[in-house]
């Protein structure tokens, strides 16, 4: 393709980067042809033909009232305003039961709006409200809720499949109970029909969910159709109502299934056909006209049915109830219909306790002293009721507000249709629930209310009794729509475990985004119908309602709560169309759901919290990591300014000080740590706790070394997360590791959460290397921290430390306190102690007196101190006697100025011979710089027979923290002073003349001869007497910890402090030299 049909002419200057940076238009034009993600159900119905071609995507056509009003409706209509909400209103009262359906509506209300502003923010695919709170909360949030929202959908489907059930067996056909009987027996019945009906639901949902979404509008006609009767009925009772007549004996309901034709004790039977004269029961009247005899009728006195349940013969002389005996029957109207007043007994409330009688406020009796037996024909409570009860009780029926934005896909414009759709279908259904409840409290007696499944009025649903024209309009319509409902549930729930299994953020879920091949999530499927049995064979929906009321409601509690994040936050992705939010009608709208939850039941509550904080804390450590730009990452960055600016404020205070790390790793030329031992111990020393950076430099430019940059940076994270180091890891690339290092220690952290410590390697090899920058780097990162006023830890013989897995089952920790520097080594044999590594170590604490201390009271004030500090430990004070130098003494520093005098001049004579421009200008230049290397080996090996081995010597010519690539460095830096310098030979003479005094073999012996340097004695004395005191106290101790001497002032002096430290640590396995960053760190107040 020509350069010019690809590349726009006026872009010329973009070209290069038109892989990472597209043209705009090429951007529109995919964001163009993006094509929603609708809930499944379109793709579903399409693939189910065989063979079918997949048809072209038609553009979403459905509006607001088709695509989001009609479909909540149906879902938030169901079960309970049929089944229950008359009972609500009896039981609570029409004040209380408004409260109720008040304090629901105005939840669902405040969910709808948070909702619609997320809904609005962008486009809402497959899943839903999973979608919406996963990418604003974060996938642990999201998954979290997005599995309770599941369970609550699942189970809603097993209360819909019980309300069917109960509709069918107490108000259609009760005469196809297979076990006879109330209570337990009446359970087992719904078992059994609601397994087989659960079955027969899946098997249609698994067939094909096109019959579903075909049967959904029939369904929703159904509710219709029964909540106009609803109204219809209650209009018509205030001119002619119902006839339901409710027998009562005093003030307690009768069961009407109990009652014959009569209402009473007993009834007058009258017998008017001719008997004969012996009859008792008839008398004969003469005094006619025709002087024949006539039977005038009778009435005798006869025992109602009623009378077999309160006594134990038909006799009307037996002895009875004692309550039968002391009050009269009488019959109410069960429906006095809306002028009657009625809603005057019926504003308070009646909470019954189980096996209570319904009974009638209004109506005398004279009570009897015991309680009514379960064996007499009344109406009992089934349940104990209160009001945080009714409220688990009723919040199902206000959910299902999610159904709109579930179906962003099909709708027209979504930005417009969820708000609107949502927010008048709640308002709809609100208004339908309140002016329910004034119209059931308004229209029906409160025992007829009372009564939960109608046996007052012989059977009959007791919503029905207020429909008209006929009760079987609400019986038949209500059993239809809670079908449709269970079956839009369990067609909803599996695709929402599919949706949380594709994602792939809980692993144990991943078959379940498996299906058939059109997509349906037929596994899924599999288990949501095993979880809906469960619900199922509880039996009871009293007790289904809480568990479902609980899902629902910690699913509306994390919606509101993404949007007041994103709200407070100000997030700049944060732009919904629907701007009718606020944070705080959000923060309301949480607050009522985490009341409702614990009101309605508090150990479901806590129940439900535990199973979401249990698969947040899952999908946090085992789930795959997702980056879906959520609020709750939003929120870290916020609370980390804030935090960050607070520890700004000021230093931190002593008794809040802990060793904030800065590890320096080095890195060899394959890309791999040398001492990943460096890293366990800081793992050790932190426990989890504080800020832990990795450090390593790249030798090099950063233009030409950003990829290896990276790839290091990489390989220090997967260390880390082998080590299980919390922190964060930082590349610096440089030419030389010195200055890398250097301003690594000035950079690293931010704000108050700054490094205070920096950890880094001895080299082990420094003497055998001819290259000074080994050590040299080591002093200068000394020197920098101490000029920085860092901390300092450097573990010599890393090697040999214990791994995580190697823990010290017993031995000492040595602190030889020499100098205080800020109680550091006090503080860090208490961290490592923490450890598992460590835990079993005991503490040793040495302290060095000299001739005019007065040991004893060392010793006293030392245990003193550790006793206020709260650190157990042994105390030990080592005097040390003022003794004459030894030879030993002397000789050691003779033989290390001598090193240290021949290795310069090895390094002389091969920077002569590469500075010099003609190297066959001088021929006895050769010659004489290996006369120096080989006299130098001399000096060396001596030294080595008087020196005592270093236990654990590795072969690493540089410090841990120094360069990658030592040669490219070297290279370089030589080629540097080759160009800025130009030699002549009488230059180079001159040179030689004023630096090279002993380049010849007699200068050599001349310089063996030289006296050592007297402050140089008296430090390496120092050095080889605290080595014998450490070596014999604590040879055997786990580890040794000891003040680390600062460098000397004078950098001429650097060799011989590392030879000092090299001294000062002989024969001892694992130590580790601290430097105190010069402030307190450790404090005897609380």
């Amino acid at each position: 393709m020509d350069d010019d049909d690809f590349y726009d002419r006026n872009l010329a200057l973009f070209e290069e980067e038109m892989d990472t940076r597209p043209k705009v238009s090429s951007l529109l034009n995919r964001l163009a042809n993006y094509t929603n993600l609708t809930q499944g159900a379109k793709e579903h119905e399409e693939a189910e033909s065989i063979g079918e071609k997949k048809k072209a995507g038609k553009s979403p056509q459905m509006g607001t009232f088709m695509g989001v009003y009609l479909p909540c409706l149906q879902n938030i209509f169901g079960v309970i305003l049929f089944l229950r909400l008359t009972w609500v209103v009896g039981t609570a009262g029409v004040l209380q039961a408004l409260c109720i359906v008040f304090i629901c509506c105005c939840c669902t209300m405040l969910t709808a709006i948070s909702m619609s502003a997320i809904a609005t923010n962008g486009v809402v695919p497959a899943g839903g409200s999973y979608f919406m709170i996963s990418r604003s909360l974060g996938p642990e949030f999201g998954g979290a809720v997005g599995l309770c929202f599941y369970l609550g959908t699942t189970f809603a489907g097993s209360m819909y499949i019980l309300g069917a059930i109960e509709i069918l067996l107490v108000y259609i056909v009760p005469e196809a109970s297979i076990f006879k009987g109330d209570g337990s027996t009446m359970l087992n019945n719904m078992r059994i029909y609601g397994s087989i009906c659960l079955l027969l639901m899946s098997l249609l949902v698994f067939v094909g969910v096109k019959y579903v979404n075909k049967l959904a509008s029939i369904f929703l006609a159904c509710v219709i159709v029964s909540i106009i009767s609803i109204y219809i009925g209650a209009l018509v009772s205030a001119f002619h109502p119902p006839y339901f007549p409710v027998c009562m004996l005093g003030n307690r309901t009768i069961n009407g299934h109990d009652v014959g034709e009569d209402c009473g004790k007993t009834f007058l039977e009258t017998i008017s056909k001719t008997a004969e004269l012996s009859v008792t029961n008839f008398t004969v009247d003469y005094e006619n006209s025709t002087g024949q005899p006539t039977l005038a009728p009778a009435q005798v006195e006869k025992p109602t049915k009623l009378w077999g349940h309160f006594c134990p013969s038909q006799a009307l002389n037996a002895t009875c109830d004692e309550y039968f005996n002391s009050n009269n029957f009488s019959e109410i109207q069960g429906i006095p219909g809306l002028a009657s007043g009625i809603i005057s007994e019926n504003l308070w409330s009646s909470y019954l306790s189980k096996g209570d009688v319904v009974e009638k406020r209004s109506l005398r009796s004279s009570h009897v002293a015991h309680p009514a037996s379960i064996e007499r024909p009344y109406v009992f409570a089934d349940i104990t009721t209160s009001f945080t009860l009714l409220v688990g009780i009723f919040f199902p029926s206000v959910t299902g507000i999610m159904a709109g934005s579930n179906r962003s896909g099909d709708l027209k414009d979504a930005q417009r249709s969820i708000p609107i759709g949502t927010i008048l279908a709640i308002l709809t259904t609100s208004l339908v629930y309140l002016s329910s409840v004034v119209l059931f409290g308004a229209c029906i007696d409160g025992v007829v209310l009372r009564d939960k499944f109608g046996d007052s009025v012989k059977g009959h649903l007791v919503v029905g009794t207020l429909a008209w024209p006929t009760p079987w309009v609400i019986v038949i319509g209500s059993f239809f729509s809670t079908c449709g409902a269970g079956l839009q549930s369990l067609t909803g729930a599996p695709r929402l475990l599919q949706a949380i299994a594709k994602d792939n953020i809980i692993p144990f879920l991943r078959v379940f985004g498996h299906g058939k091949a059109n997509g349906e999530p037929t596994w899924a499927l599999l288990l949501t119908a095993l979880i809906a049995e469960l619900g199922i064979l509880i039996a009871s929906l009293d007790l289904v309602a809480p568990i479902l009321t609980m899902f629902f409601l910690m699913c509306y509690l994390f919606v509101n709560l993404a949007c007041a994040l994103q709200t407070l936050l100000r997030t700049p992705n944060w732009r919904p169309r629907f701007s009718y939010y606020h944070w705080t009608l959000s923060f309301l709208g949480m607050t009522i759901c985490l009341a409702l939850m614990f009101i309605s039941s508090w150990y479901y509550a806590i129940v439900a919290m535990v199973i979401a904080g249990m698969i947040y804390k899952y999908i946090e450590y085992h789930g795959a990591e997702k980056e879906w730009g959520d609020g709750i990452r939003g929120l870290s960055l916020s609370a980390a300014r804030y935090a960050l600016l607070r520890l700004e404020e000021g230093p931190p205070h002593t008794k809040n000080w802990r060793p904030q790390l800065l590890v320096l790793l080095k890195l060899d030329e394959d890309a791999h740590v040398k001492s990943p031992r460096l890293l366990t111990f800081a793992s050790q020393l932190k426990a989890g706790k504080g800020l832990t950076i990795v450090g390593t430099v790249v030798s090099g430019n950063f233009l030409h070394s950003f990829g290896e940059a990276l790839a290091a940076e990489q390989t220090l994270k997967n260390l880390m997360d082998k080590e299980r180091v919390k922190g964060f890891c930082q590349c610096i690339v440089a030419q030389k590791a010195r200055e890398g290092i250097s301003h690594m220690i000035q950079s690293s952290g931010l704000g108050g959460m700054k490094p205070n410590t920096v950890v880094m390697g001895w080299p082990h090899a420094w003497r055998q290397s001819e290259d000074p920058q080994s050590w040299k780097t080591f002093i200068n990162t000394v020197r920098v921290t101490t000029a920085a006023h860092l901390a300092l830890l450097v573990p010599k013989n890393i090697s040999l430390f214990p791994s995580n897995s190697e823990p010290c089952t017993e031995g000492y920790i040595d602190v030889w306190w020499i100098v205080h520097d800020g109680g550091m080594l006090m503080l860090l044999p208490f961290l490592l102690r923490q450890h598992k590594v460590w835990r079993k170590c005991g503490m040793r604490i040495f302290t060095v007196a000299q001739m005019e201390d007065n040991s004893i009271q060392m010793k006293k004030d030392l245990a003193t101190f550790l006793y206020h500090l709260r650190i157990e430990a042994e105390v030990e004070v080592v005097e040390m006697h003022d003794s004459d130098i030894s030879a030993y003494t002397y000789e050691r520093t003779l033989m290390m100025e001598q090193r240290s005098q021949m290795l310069r001049q090895m390094r002389l004579s091969k920077s002569d011979r590469e500075r010099e421009g003609n190297p066959g200008s001088s021929s006895s230049r050769p010659e004489a710089g290996g006369a120096a290397r080989n006299q130098a080996q001399l000096v060396k090996d001596r030294n080595s027979m008087l020196r005592l081995t270093s236990i654990g010597s590795d072969d690493d010519d540089d410090t841990d923290g120094g360069e990658r690539d030592r040669a490219a460095s070297g290279g370089s830096s030589e080629h540097h002073r080759r160009v800025q310098m130009t030699w002549t030979k009488e230059k180079t003479s001159h040179y030689r003349a004023t630096h090279s005094g002993c380049s010849t073999p007699e200068g050599f012996r001349d310089m063996l001869s030289i006296r050592p340097d007297h402050s140089n004695v008296r430090r390496m004395h120092t050095a080889v007497k605290l080595n014998e005191v450490i070596v014999n106290k604590s040879h055997d101790a786990r580890l040794v910890l000891l003040n680390m001497p600062g460098p000397p002032k004078n950098t001429e002096g650097d060799e011989n402090y590392m030879e000092f430290l090299e001294v000062l640590t002989e024969g001892l396995e694992r130590v580790l030299l601290v430097r105190g960053g010069g402030s307190e760190v450790i404090t005897i107040y609380s």
